[in-house]
């Protein structure tokens, strides 16, 4: 059976302190620790952690095992698609830059706990139909809890 490729934006790293998020993003972390799924981060990941997160924060990510992928002009290309079509604006680029890291890399969902620029439906039909626009595969996009095998 194949492993389930996640990417983890900020929102989750950040939840497994935050008491309305924190049961099922440490159930999520051990998932990954267990090995039952695969995290996936980026540099943009690291930078915006670097940027202002609490030192425990950023220590926690070391807690998991990921794959880390470095930012790419395409994964620049795409996020700067999205601001075209005025899906975020240009003070949420970080977080279009986050749709186009996953699309690009091909995980099989992007996990946040982000619901107005990232786990929003009207956001996830208009990012997916750049996507498809610009040849790429729709990208699944949802909560901790909603990737957790028992919700």
């Amino acid at each position: 059976m194949k492993t389930l490729k996640a990417y983890i934006e900020n929102s989750v790293i950040g939840g497994y302190f935050d008491d309305e998020f924190k049961k099922p993003t440490k159930k999520l972390f051990d998932e990954f620790k267990k090995g039952n799924y695969k995290a996936v981060i980026s540099s943009h990941v690291i930078a915006e952690l670097e940027k202002g997160a609490p030192e425990y924060v950023v220590m926690n990510l070391d807690s998991i095992d990921y794959k880390k992928y470095s930012v790419n002009d395409e994964m620049l290309d795409l996020a700067e698609r999205y601001l075209d079509e005025e899906i975020v604006s240009e003070k949420y680029r970080g977080n279009a830059l986050h749709i186009a890291i996953a699309t690009i890399i091909d995980v099989d969902v992007l996990v946040s706990w982000n619901f107005k620029h990232i786990v929003n439906l009207n956001k996830i039909k208009l990012f997916n139909s750049v996507n498809l626009k610009e040849g790429y595969n729709l990208l699944e996009i949802r909560t901790p809890q909603e990737v957790l095998k028992d919700g």
